[in-house]
């Protein structure tokens, strides 16, 4: 059983890599190459195809999180029940590990609406209408959004060292 557990760990911390590590490529490469003005061309393109491709690989991680993240905790002993009944507030682990679901909450429902409705129309007006001002004020509310993502899942890491490290700090 610890062989299976140690596997769901690395798969866990592998999808959470290839999660924050698309999300870090996507705002310190893809977006300032985009504002380049010799990539006005094609940036409304690139920006749509990439995107709709890191999607996928955004909910593939978000479904191994989540199915790794229930089992690692079962197999450390919290259970959901604790969370309902007000009883994992007696255990500093499971009060670092609520926090982290409801900011791994907050981003699935930003996720959510930025990947199949905000993002996508963002995209698709930016590239009929290049110089419209809803098609700035698309881009810009998908690009807060996704900024807002990446800052909570910076937060999350954070609940996941202190998960495993034996709660918050102070």
């Amino acid at each position: 059983m610890l062989t299976l557990y140690l596997v769901s760990v690395w798969l866990h911390i592998l999808a959470a890599t290839v999660w924050i590590g698309g999300m870090a490529f996507l705002v310190l490469v893809v977006v300032p190459l985009i504002r380049n003005p010799e990539s006005r061309p094609w940036a409304a393109t690139f920006i749509m195809r990439s995107g709709l491709k890191f999607r996928t690989v955004g909910w593939v991680c978000f479904g191994l999180l989540s199915g790794t993240g229930a089992f690692n905790m079962w197999f450390r002993g919290l259970r959901w029940g604790a969370f309902f009944t007000g009883e994992y507030r007696e255990n500093p682990i499971a009060v670092a590990l609520f926090y982290k679901l409801l900011l791994v909450g907050a981003v699935l429902v930003i996720s959510a609406v930025h990947d199949f409705w905000l993002g996508p129309r963002a995209a698709l007006i930016w590239e009929q209408q290049p110089d419209s001002a809803e098609a700035t004020r698309f881009r810009r509310l998908a690009s807060r959004m996704g900024r807002a993502n990446a800052l909570l899942a910076l937060g999350i890491v954070f609940l996941a060292v202190c998960v495993v490290r034996g709660g918050l700090p102070g």
